[in-house]
């Protein structure tokens, strides 16, 4: 196979994978045959595209490969040996997979199967954990290196939390639907959680060649449209919308003409997408009117907005971000956002100041591995002069980081901050 028609269908893979698993997981009814037969289409994708080339609807010709595939599989059972009520079952599977095949009208999405998959996912019979792991999984497309990344844990203990979170559904025979609204709140924390873990890796991809992976964003941001539609009275639904709608405004400054990062105060800010800026600060306002105190995605959105509102990096109102920092860390405090409030520290108060707050976190378990806390510290041990040891924490970065667009840039900074030492 040509390297051009790997990547084309890859790239189609990737767009569509996720669309597929929801809408066959709606028609069999089990995650992990869903997913098989999602893989089986990929296969016959494999060996038939390169031959007669990528069909002008590839989502679609996925389907109908994978509906072909599920009712060979029931032809290839052995009838002989299922129980009665097992041939029921199987009947009713491939009338409805041959009427499926004959209405396409199944395949709309205008339920949005991938957002039932979602609320499927993040079932109250799966642990916290469990649900976003799994959900990263089918959603994001994320491999399981990437979700313990994301999650700050071993590999092996995510891979495990997967295998038994997709046995926990089966075993529960979870249906495939979104639950009811009395059911909706119990699983809004956890789906809120998965879309906006699904938008963060495709702002700030956790390894390739890419700096970001903008259909994640989209696919994130076309969720959280979606959800704010569905539950419009939920402050922090209209908060995460917000968020990731100021975020995404940013994607097309955030690299420069080579693909390599460009740091949020370095940006052109007249490429931000001033639509989008729009929209976020709307939705931003439909959360706060809501009433009440602010929760940790509205929050976090005032702080998108206080960047969004500064036409020039000069004009951001770092005083407020810190604020708003000191109260997102004591309403949901984490390392990271502590490691972030470090960064609002240095810009409002001196980088003394957050150099001193990043300092308590150096021997934060979960930030062992994290590369952006040696990735701060360098960053502000070079504003305060201090570049021999700026280097050696910017090479610890870039040694942590799998995204080899970061490693570069990290290793550049390194560079220059030894060059800059040489010649003090």
């Amino acid at each position: 196979m040509s390297t051009a028609s790997h990547t084309a269908i890859a790239t189609v893979w990737r767009m569509e994978s996720t669309r597929l698993i929801g809408g066959l997981m709606r028609l069999v009814r089990d995650l992990s045959l869903a997913e098989d037969l999602a893989q089986d289409a990929l296969v016959a994708a494999l060996e038939q595209w390169p031959q007669s080339g990528v069909p002008q609807n590839p989502g679609a010709w996925l389907m109908t490969a994978a509906k072909h595939r599920a009712i060979d599989r029931l032809r290839r059972t052995d009838m002989a040996t299922r129980k009665y009520d097992e041939l029921g079952q199987e009947q009713e599977l491939r009338e409805l997979l041959q009427a499926s095949l004959a209405d396409e009208q199944l395949d709309d999405p205008v339920g949005d199967d991938v957002l039932r998959l979602i609320f499927i996912a993040c079932h109250p019979v799966l642990s916290a954990d469990a649900r976003a792991a799994l959900t990263l999984r089918l959603i994001g497309g994320l491999s399981t290196d990437e979700i313990a990344r994301a999650f700050l844990q071993p590999e092996p203990t995510i891979a495990q939390r997967i295998v038994r979170a997709k046995r926990s559904l089966s075993a529960a025979r979870v249906p495939f639907e979104v639950p009811a609204a009395a059911e909706l709140k119990e699983r809004l924390a956890s789906v809120l959680g998965v879309i906006y873990l699904v938008f963060n890796e495709g702002y700030s991809a956790t390894a390739g060649d890419d700096w970001m992976r903008p259909q994640l964003c989209e696919e994130a941001l076309r969720l959280g449209r979606i959800l704010a539609a569905l539950m419009p009275r939920e402050a922090e639904v209209q908060g995460l919308l917000a968020l990731m709608e100021i975020q995404a405004s940013r994607l097309p400054a955030r690299t420069g003409a080579d693909g390599e990062p460009v740091l949020l105060l370095e940006q052109d800010r007249s490429r931000w997408d001033r639509l989008l800026i729009r929209r976020g600060l709307a939705a931003l306002e439909r959360a706060e009117k809501l009433g009440g105190s602010l929760g940790p995605y509205a929050l976090q959105a005032a702080i998108a907005a206080c960047h969004a509102r500064a036409l020039r990096a000069e004009d951001t109102d770092w005083l407020r971000i810190a604020a708003l920092y000191d109260a997102l860390a004591e309403l949901s405090p984490s390392p990271v956002i502590e490691l972030n409030r470090a960064v609002a520290i240095a810009m409002a108060f001196g980088p003394e100041a957050g150099l001193a707050a990043a300092d308590e976190l150096r021997d934060e378990p979960a930030l062992a591995n994290y590369h952006l806390l040696p990735s701060v510290r360098g960053d502000l041990l070079a504003k305060l002069g201090r570049r021999a040891e700026a280097a050696v924490e910017f090479q610890r970065a870039a040694a942590m980081t799998r995204n080899t667009r970061e490693q570069a840039f990290l290793r550049r900074r390194a560079l220059e901050c030894s060059d800059a030492g040489g010649h003090a």
